[in-house]
C-alpha cells in the first residue's frame, strides 16, 4: 500500500498528548496503522515489542524520514503492558501529560484518534476510554467472554462507569499511570488493560467512554492475534481475584468517596 493511499499527516506536535502503539509481531499492518495514525496526529511513538517478522527496521526507517515518529526497540517479548510502560516513562520524561495507546494490527479507529484527545484536553483529570462497537467480524466468543470482566470491572470499581475493561483505544494521563505500575508487579501482558483502568479509578481518575468501532480482520486482511483463550483468560481470572481481593479493603474508601460524590465518582 502506498503512502498515496493516505491524507496527509499532521505536521504541528503536540506539546502534551502524544499516541503510543505497542507492537508484536503484527506484520506489515503495523504500516498502514502509523500511517493512518500518522495522519490524525502527531507525535507518534511506536514501542516494538521484540518482534522477530521485520518489521522493527522499516519502522526505524520510516521514522527516519519523519519527525513526527519515533520508534523504540525493545530486545525481547516482554508484553503489551511492558511495553506500553516503556513508552509512558519516555513521554514522562519528554514532558507528555497524556498518551493515547491504540493498537498495532488494525482493530482501532485511527479517525477517532482527534476526538479522543479533544476529550482528554477537556477533562486531563480524566482518562477517555473507547467503548467498542462490533461489526459482523466479531467473533461471538470474545463479545460474550469480556461481558464477564466488564461485569467484575463494575464491581471492583464500584460501579465508576469503565464502559468497557478491555478495548485497548484509550487516552491516558501518563503520570498516574507510571505511578500506578510502578507500585505493583503486574500489568505487564495482557492483563494491562482491565487493571490500568481499575487502578487509575482507585486512584481516583474517572473514566469518560466515547463509542468507537473495533474491527477483527481475517488472516487474508492481514489480521494478526496473539490472544490465547487458555492462557490469556487464566490471567485474567488471577487477575480479578487479586483486584476482588484488594477491592475489599478498599471498599469503605469508596464507599464514602461515592456517597461525597469525590473522584472517581464525581459528574
Amino acid at each position: 500500500m502506498t503512502s498515496s493511499t493516505f491524507p496527509a499527516t499532521v505536521t504541528t506536535p503536540s506539546r502534551t498528548h502524544l499516541v503510543l502503539i505497542p507492537s508484536y509481531n503484527t506484520g506489515a499492518k503495523v504500516y498502514e496503522t502509523v500511517r493512518e495514525a500518522r495522519a490524525q496526529w502527531c507525535p507518534v511513538w511506536v514501542v516494538v515489542d521484540g518482534s522477530n517478522d521485520g518489521t522493527a527496521e522499516e519502522l526505524q526507517r520510516m521514522a527516519q524520514g519523519d519527525p513526527g515518529l519515533r520508534v523504540w526497540v525493545l530486545p525481547r517479548n516482554q508484553g503489551k503492558g511492558a511495553a506500553v510502560l516503556h513508552g509512558l516513562q519516555a513521554a514522562q520524561a519528554a514532558g507528555f501529560t497524556h498518551a493515547l495507546t491504540m493498537d498495532a494490527d488494525g482493530q482501532h479507529p485511527a479517525v477517532l484518534i482527534p476526538a479522543f484527545m479533544q476529550a482528554s484536553m477537556r477533562r486531563p483529570e480524566a482518562m477517555i476510554l473507547g467503548k467498542p462497537v462490533f461489526d459482523a467480524s466479531a467473533p461471538l466468543l470474545r463479545v460474550r467472554g469480556r461481558r464477564i470482566s466488564n461485569g467484575w470491572t463494575d464491581l471492583e470499581t464500584l460501579g465508576a462507569g469503565v464502559g468497557d475493561s478491555l478495548y485497548g483505544f484509550r487516552v491516558y494521563p501518563v503520570v498516574a499511570l507510571v505511578t500506578v505500575m510502578a507500585r505493583q508487579p503486574w500489568m505487564r501482558r495482557f492483563d494491562f488493560d482491565t487493571e490500568a483502568v481499575v487502578r487509575l479509578a482507585w486512584r481516583g481518575v474517572k473514566p469518560i467512554n466515547i463509542d468507537a468501532p473495533v474491527k477483527y480482520l481475517k488472516p487474508e486482511e492481514g489480521g494478526v492475534s496473539h490472544f490465547r483463550y487458555g492462557r490469556d483468560n487464566v490471567l485474567l481470572t488471577w487477575m480479578h481475584t487479586r483486584l476482588v481481593l484488594e477491592f475489599v479493603l478498599r471498599l469503605p474508601v469508596l464507599l464514602l468517596r461515592r456517597g461525597l460524590r469525590r473522584p472517581p465518582f464525581q459528574p
